[in-house]
């Protein structure tokens, strides 16, 4: 069993260590939930502050042109999608991942005219689901079918559009082979839509090379933009030149936003996939954060993400009522690890008391993300030790440690 001697001494010479003072952790703390928020990066403040007191308390709505506040979801776009494999001009920053996927799903129903079935996996994050159930709702004779994505090609006859699928299963981080999967799809003359939010940031995603058409993603994971932090779309060019038509025709989206007339002409590119003025303090917020992920090397970070996520398998299975539920080959694994235990919510609570933070995911899954900028190898051995010591002394069994939140 490796030491935490030997962890430190990988520390050592770890090239993403430097990074660890980018984030504005708490002391005492081992944060393995950035795959559901993000730690807070320490320039992120200070952005948000000038965005606050400068160019909106002083500078007022003059900072819609002077601060570049109106071409701002074209810049994060064109930042973020190097992140994700993608063109510069296919990808923009706006909304959140439940309105994109709406749009993106509703604009592949549009452009695959006559067929009329969804695909979906049946285990995928729910808004994922709830989505593509409202959007079928608006199309007569549609419907949105669950398979698990083993079944996938089963169901891959001529009334399907689209087919929706996580890259990074949630639940288990489960990793998918995307270029497999999208070239399955496209075979069979649907469209291929990725979420990409348990991926990006994570590991290196090749949305171009993979020839995806549509995908969807948020920035508060791996990407660290905050709560609530604005969403991504991405849409291939050979769609956009196709001029496709989302539902959501708001005036961000028009041709000439300014001109204030009554019909709606749509902008060219990705611009037409805007509804309504962006939440800029958010922006502002991930903005600081792809200040850092420039500076990153994707190799370097899915790297590392495998040896954490190796580390903290190999020091944690066999632990009483543990069971290891995502795969152990590296192909097959995002930056997270899922363990099944019977009373994974008492011990994820006990685990938050002493400082190491993951979460819970019903019935049984404790979820703990692994984020290479910030994590050190001496933080996962720490963790699997806390885990240990938690399972042998029996505390989660204490009551408090049952009582539920709204959030798990």
């Amino acid at each position: 069993m490796i030491t935490r001697e030997e962890c430190a001494a990988l520390d050592a010479v770890d090239p993403l260590a430097a990074f660890r003072k980018e984030f504005a952790l708490p002391d005492g703390v081992v944060y393995l939930d950035g795959n559901s928020l993000g730690a807070l990066p320490a320039r992120t403040p200070g952005r948000v502050r000038q965005v606050v007191e400068e160019e909106w308390g002083r500078e007022l709505i003059r900072s819609w042109n002077e601060a570049g506040w109106f071409e701002q979801p074209y810049r994060l776009g064109q930042r973020i999608a190097p992140l994700i494999g993608a063109e510069p001009d296919e990808v923009v920053v706006c909304d959140t991942t439940s309105v994109n996927l709406f749009k993106v799903l509703t604009a592949a129903l549009r452009l695959r005219p006559g067929r009329r079935t969804v695909l979906g996996d049946g285990a995928a994050f729910p808004t994922d689901l709830y989505i593509a159930e409202g959007v079928t709702a608006l199309f007569e004779g549609a419907r949105s079918v669950l398979v698990t994505p083993e079944e996938l090609d089963r169901h891959l006859d001529g009334d399907v559009a689209a087919v929706v699928l996580s890259h990074v299963d949630y639940r288990t981080g489960e990793l998918l082979d995307m270029p497999g999967i999208t070239a399955r799809v496209q075979a069979a003359g649907a469209l291929m839509i990725w979420d990409v939010c348990h991926s990006v940031g994570a590991l290196p995603v090749e949305l171009g090379a993979a020839g995806a058409d549509f995908a969807v993603g948020c920035t508060y994971k791996y990407l660290n933009g905050g709560p609530g932090s604005p969403a991504f779309l991405h849409v291939a060019r050979r769609h956009l030149a196709a001029g496709p038509q989302q539902p959501l025709s708001g005036w961000f989206g028009h041709a000439r936003p300014f001109a204030f007339e009554p019909g709606y002409d749509p902008k060219d590119g990705i611009g037409r996939f805007l509804t309504s003025s962006p939440s800029l303090l958010g922006q502002a917020a991930l903005e600081s954060s792809l200040d850092v992920w420039e500076r990153a090397d994707l190799a370097a970070v899915r790297a590392k993400s495998l040896a954490l996520t190796d580390l903290f398998i190999t020091l944690v299975e066999g632990l009483d009522g543990i069971e290891v539920a995502t795969p152990r080959e590296h192909a097959r694994r995002g930056s997270q690890v899922a363990l099944r235990h019977a009373d994974g919510y008492p011990v994820v609570q006990a685990l938050i008391e002493r400082g190491v933070i993951g979460d819970f995911r019903a019935p049984d899954l404790m979820r703990f993300g692994f984020t290479p900028l910030y994590l050190s190898h001496t933080d996962v051995w720490d963790a699997a030790q806390q885990l240990a010591e938690v399972l042998e002394s029996g505390e989660w069994r204490e009551e408090r440690f049952s009582r539920r939140g709204e959030v798990t």
